[in-house]
């Protein structure tokens, strides 16, 4: 297995400078990873920095809990189409799902899985195991190609990464057929084999190169 090519390598720092997005996708082509996911204010940039290369331009859409109105969401991800992304990691409105508005989430993701490839962040962290099933069956309803655990803000994220698994194992049953992206606190080599064993395809992480280095070692 190439394990770069299962890497989406990471930036999202609302902080981040031009250099240092640069230097994330010099990474990337470095090691050869899957995607660089950024900030939609970036994607022109990485879209060219990665040209010709194969790898993804990803780009966040509505952190951490998918509260933006839908209008405001819808126009976030065509101008990420318009700049040049390749897929939109898109995180589900968290408090429709809590308040059982399951049509209103559909009705949002179906549209967005329209623009571009589509991975939905379901927040699993602020949720039950009951509410991480239901999540992870309305994205595979809506049209995505993939479920996601979390981003940033995550209250799972210093909780430790065996928690994290288990979610995995809940959305790998209720969302057969798609990809699984784990992200979020995934650091070493041992973390990424324990996110592959609960049925992870993809891992978000910001420490790719260290991973890739540390394999190599």
């Amino acid at each position: 297995m190439n394990l770069a090519k299962i890497i989406d390598q990471t930036n999202i720092k609302k902080n981040a400078t031009t250099e240092e997005i640069k230097k994330t996708c010099q990474a990337a082509k470095k090691y050869g990873f899957r995607g660089v996911c950024v900030q939609p204010k970036w994607v022109k940039l990485v879209r060219k920095e990665l040209a010709g290369t194969g790898i993804k331009t990803v780009v966040l859409i509505d952190p951490p809990m998918g509260l933006s109105p839908q209008a405001k969401r819808i126009k976030l991800c065509q101008k990420a189409k318009k700049d040049g992304a390749d897929e939109l990691d898109v995180v589900m409105n968290i408090v429709d799902l809590k308040y059982e508005r399951y049509n209103k989430i559909l009705k949002d993701l179906k549209t967005i899985t329209k623009i571009l490839p589509t991975k939905v962040i379901i927040g699993s962290g602020y949720l039950t195991d009951e509410e991480i099933k239901k999540a992870s069956e309305l994205v595979k309803k809506s049209g995505a190609i993939c479920v996601k655990t979390a981003t940033f803000k995550d209250p799972l994220e210093d909780q430790e990464l065996k928690e994290k698994a288990r979610h995995l194992k809940i959305m790998k049953q209720a969302a057969s057929g798609l990809l699984i992206k784990a992200s979020g606190n995934i650091k070493t080599f041992r973390d990424v084999k324990m996110m592959l064993k609960a049925g992870a395809n993809i891992i978000g992480t910001s420490y790719g190169v260290e991973i890739i280095k540390e394999v190599k070692n």
